[in-house]
């Protein structure tokens, strides 16, 4: 009894030593992931100032009523006093309404309290709370108050039409009335079933995959090539293998604006050679066609991360004991054989390893391509990771964005479970051999 009880203790006592490390995965890996996808389900657009937030209800801006208001409604009486007889009654009946809109909004407690307090910092020229800006509207009250704002917006277009209006004032304060009353952007799952029907992510996504798969295999070829040549003893080995690692040393940023220059049309040294050895039909191809920009920025990350590869091949090499090639050298095994019955099966747990590493690096690619091609010509070479930029950063939808992120997740996460399916069928295996 005595040591069941010792039994389940030491148990607890491992679970709780790896709880701080389950957490730890939980906030920096889980947590953002969950934040993308909540973002996803919501139109979130930092270029509209109705939808720069998540909202769960109607709700209207205080502080922009309390400042548009108030000059609506003098500009409506100014224009209409100055204009002809059947504009006047017109631009009458739009200052009615716009005050009707805002006796409805007064019969709010939640908006009136906070817009008497916003309505006197403004006139004292004093910044307005975060906590005043925004006020709750219960849902039929905030349709009926965007419908009759529609009608003002509508009818003040018609006048401006129509020549009646000197300018652009009062449409433009309307519009901007109109902003100040915010609806729920929940949208769930339509950014996701808009994506997969785009052409555009399926291209990215065609991009990434053929990217991932040439560099890769690449990488693999070249990495084992060197790790076998710097394994050998030779004069010099320690220096051959600090000059190997140095395209691995240098910055992605960097290396991509290096090899910019060299694949440059017009003065690019690399560009020139290739042209005089028939690689490329002309300098300017590398980075203005769809194959000369691939082939450019594959032949780039294979000379900035095959030493990486290289490396943790090496150190897979430096595990196989030199007894079994000499024993086959005894058998009379050739090296091509030592190769592939020794060298290979030994090694094949370490490949797997450098694959998943590589793969998932390569795709996740944003630095080199972006700073290479920006992703061009006409979006050739751009990847998921590049459009997902695009769409959050340069179109300001976060929404949109955030679910191409949520996409990328999925895709690497899928990678990740086949590579460790076939590292743990691989291990498991070589267990059962020994």
């Amino acid at each position: 009894m005595k040591q069941k009880k010792r039994g389940l203790s030491e148990k607890q006592i491992g679970y709780l030593m790896v709880l701080p490390a389950l957490l730890i995965i939980l906030v920096i890996a889980i947590w953002p992931v969950v934040r993308s996808f909540w973002i996803s389900l919501y139109d979130v657009r930092l270029n509209d100032p109705a939808k720069t937030q998540i909202h769960l209800q109607h709700g209207v801006n205080v502080e922009k009523v309390a400042e548009i208001y108030p000059v609506l409604t003098k500009n409506l009486e100014d224009a209409s006093q100055k204009a002809d007889a059947d504009t006047k009654q017109r631009l009458t009946a739009i200052r009615e309404q716009v005050e009707g809109i805002k006796a409805r909004l007064d019969k709010s407690a939640d908006f009136a309290k906070k817009y008497e307090k916003v309505d006197e910092l403004l006139f004292n020229g004093d910044p307005v709370p975060e906590e005043l800006t925004f006020a709750s509207l219960d849902k039929a009250k905030g349709n009926e108050v965007q419908k009759q704002l529609m009608l003002v917006q509508n009818d003040l277009k018609k006048l401006a039409d129509e020549k009646r209006l000197k300018d652009d004032t009062l449409p433009g304060l309307s519009k901007g009335l109109g902003e100040a009353f915010i609806a729920p952007n929940f949208i769930g799952f339509d950014y996701y079933a808009k994506l997969l029907q785009e052409k555009r992510l399926w291209d990215s996504l065609g991009n990434t995959i053929l990217f991932t798969v040439i560099s890769v295999f690449l990488e693999l070829v070249l990495g084992l090539w060197i790790a076998m040549l710097i394994n050998r003893q030779f004069i010099g080995r320690g220096l051959v293998r600090a000059a190997v690692l140095i395209p691995w040393a240098i910055p992605t940023v960097i290396s991509a604006l290096m090899w910019k220059f060299m694949f440059d049309g017009q003065n690019g040294i690399l560009a020139k050679i290739f042209e005089q050895i028939g690689i490329v039909s002309n300098m300017g191809a590398l980075l203005t066609t769809k194959a000369g920009s691939m082939f450019a920025v594959i032949f780039a990350d294979v000379w900035k991360t095959t030493p990486f590869m290289a490396l943790l091949l090496l150190a897979g090499l430096q595990t196989i004991s030199s007894s079994l090639y000499e024993a086959a050298e005894v058998d009379g095994a050739s090296r091509s054989q030592q190769f592939f019955r020794i060298t290979l099966p030994l090694l094949k747990p370490t490949i797997l390893v450098a694959l998943l590493f590589r793969t998932l690096d390569a795709f996740r690619v944003f630095d080199l391509i972006y700073v290479l091609t920006g992703g061009g010509p006409a979006n050739s070479t751009e990847t998921i990771s590049i459009y997902a930029y695009k769409t959050m950063f340069a179109q300001m939808n976060f929404g949109e964005g955030s679910a191409l992120s949520v996409i990328v997740f999925i895709c690497v996460a899928i990678i990740s479970m086949i590579f460790v399916k076939l590292l743990g069928t691989d291990l498991v295996s070589d267990g059962r051999e020994k």
